[in-house]
């Protein structure tokens, strides 16, 4: 299977602000950034310094589409397992995908709905999901993601009700799996 070694991301990150350093600046004074500076980034285990830049350079309609892959490669660590940076950011994905005129916004839903596909906790009796998944005693972020929804359940429905989403930006089983992430497990 596939992992994104953590000197991979962090080259990735470095890559990008090399090449949009006026991101490390900006200011992080949108709505749906805020609370960004306030996160400890680097106490998360494979998080490099740079999200605040990439999460502010999905603002920017030159950069966003730059900034969009090296933000997914952080927030996974192979096909079937988010990283521990995922549940960090999803307040932030949420309220950016809430933003009509953003250009990467049908990517962002995207990336909501892998992380709802993929944070449900596993039957540790089914032996087929374990082993493409792993045990939740292994992938605590799947956890820390149903934590991030319902903390900002009232967000996720508030996107999900947005009549622009609606007019081709969501399909029904992607709207279905975002609202089935906001109920308890």
């Amino acid at each position: 299977m596939c992992v994104l070694d953590a000197a991979v991301k962090e080259a990735a990150v470095a890559r990008f602000l090399r090449e949009h350093p006026e991101m490390e600046q900006a200011a992080c004074d949108h709505p749906a950034l805020q609370g960004c500076a306030d996160v400890d980034w680097s106490r998360i285990a494979g998080c490099p310094a740079g999200v605040p830049a990439l999460l502010r350079g999905l603002l920017d309609e030159a950069v966003g589409p730059e900034a969009l892959p090296v933000l997914e490669n952080l927030l996974m660590n192979s096909v079937f397992h988010l990283s521990a940076v995922m549940p960090a950011a999803l307040p932030f994905l949420i309220r950016l995908a809430a933003v009509p005129d953003i250009a990467v916004r049908p990517d962002l839903v995207g990336i909501l709905v892998l992380a709802a596909e993929l944070s449900p906790s596993v039957d540790a009796d089914d032996e087929r999901q374990v082993l493409l998944l792993g045990k939740d005693s292994d992938h605590p972020e799947r956890e820390w993601c149903r934590a991030a929804f319902a903390a900002h359940a009232s967000a996720l429905r508030a996107l999900l009700e947005d009549e622009t989403l609606a007019a081709g930006l969501i399909s029904t089983d992607d709207r279905e799996c975002l609202l089935r992430a906001l109920e308890p497990q």
